[in-house]
């Protein structure tokens, strides 16, 4: 596999994330009742629809074709979710999801920005806007906790 070839692949992997995220918290949103984590929730998932099509311009740029959609394991995961929600406090449950989903989106890009001298500018430049507001994210989800409980 060429250097275009990984980084195609690498980001189709975030691109099918961000898929996934988009999706739960879209799900999550419907559950909860703090509107404060409403709103954080489908700000969220309005940003990952965004980062997905961002990502998707540059694996078509590459040369590439773009994953059509969410993962087996991203749909396991909200049903998931949903069972957790019925058998613990609600949005608490969902608030500590949100904090490891942000968390593991921030792991995730700094992970591929780490071969960063085999990456493009362009994407280099793109991954580093969807981290730096990842983290802002992750800040603010985790403000929140207080009206989880």
């Amino acid at each position: 596999m060429n250097n275009q070839e990984k980084i195609i692949n690498n980001l189709n992997d975030l691109l099918t994330k961000n898929y996934d995220a988009e999706k739960g918290y879209i799900f999550a949103a419907e559950k909860v009742s703090n509107t404060d984590l409403k709103g954080f929730l489908e700000t969220r998932a309005k940003a990952r629809y965004d980062f997905g099509h961002v990502l998707k311009d540059q694996i078509t740029k590459l040369g590439g074709e773009p994953d059509k959609g969410p993962s087996i394991e991203g749909r396991l995961h909200r049903a998931w979710i949903g069972l957790k929600d019925i058998f613990t406090e609600g949005d608490h449950a969902i608030y500590e999801e949100c904090v490891r989903g942000e968390e593991t989106f921030v792991e995730e890009y700094e992970d591929f920005l780490k071969d960063r001298e085999h990456l493009p500018e362009t994407i280099v430049l793109i991954l580093q806007q969807q981290l730096t507001e990842g983290r802002k994210a992750l800040a603010e989800v985790k403000a929140l906790e207080a009206f989880t409980k």
